[in-house]
């Protein structure tokens, strides 16, 4: 059931990711990202070949892929019908949906979502991670990568003046200055310390952290 107060996530999921020519570059842009730590965090906590894992706003199935490899089920769900099409081809169980209105047809036991999360405003972040943690079986296995802000308000000039020097010149190779402010401004990475204790509220108990840059946070989270 879509509620009225609900956000619209196609609306949120950034155009970019809406465009298939955009999509046929994506990979490369993103530069191929490695699953193997995170297909290890959730095997690492008991999941393995009989286990169901959803990948929450799957894009172009960079983890989708190599996790149908490790474990028993693997449910790519993404919001944009661009990127669903571009799921199917590589012969993955895909489905249609955002963290708001995905509904699994049972408990599952693990969740995995890359970069995503930042697209929805905190208010609507706390209802997706409940949502989550409501799809996991008790003990389930919720294991986070994205852009979140591990620094003080204080160093917000000194710590994006260092990731905008980091950044690609070339669009079509990676992110860059620009891209970073844009997602600055259009888009809802929030602070670490908000963060966590959405997690907390939610049910989940924080088992590992890591951050690289003070800018990307991977965690990997029980569910109580």
């Amino acid at each position: 059931m879509i509620h009225t107060w609900q956000l619209d996530e196609v609306a949120h999921a950034g155009p970019e990711h809406l465009d298939p020519d955009f999509i046929a570059g994506y990979d490369r842009k993103q530069g191929f990202p490695d699953a193997a730590d995170d297909i290890a965090a959730l095997r690492a906590h008991g999941l393995n070949q009989t286990s169901t894992v959803v990948d929450l706003a799957a894009g172009t199935g960079q983890f989708s892929r190599k996790a149908k490899d490790a474990f028993g089920r693997v449910v790519a769900v993404d919001v944009s019908p661009a990127m669903t099409a571009h799921l199917a081809t590589h012969g993955l169980e895909v489905v249609q949906a955002g963290f708001l209105t995905f509904q699994p047809d049972g408990p599952v036991d693990g969740v995995f979502t890359r970069n995503a999360l930042h697209q929805l405003p905190d208010f609507f972040k706390v209802v997706a991670l409940q949502r989550i943690a409501d799809m996991l079986r008790p003990g389930g296995v919720l294991r986070v990568r994205d852009l979140i802000y591990d620094f003080a308000p204080a160093e917000v000039d000194a710590v994006f003046a260092d990731w905008f020097a980091g950044a690609a010149d070339d669009p079509a190779a990676g992110y860059t200055a620009g891209d970073y402010a844009e997602h600055i401004r259009t888009e809802y990475s929030t602070f670490r310390w908000l963060f966590e204790p959405m997690l907390t509220a939610a049910g989940f108990e924080i088992v590992d952290v890591a951050y690289e840059r003070r800018l990307y946070g991977a965690y990997t989270c029980v569910k109580r």
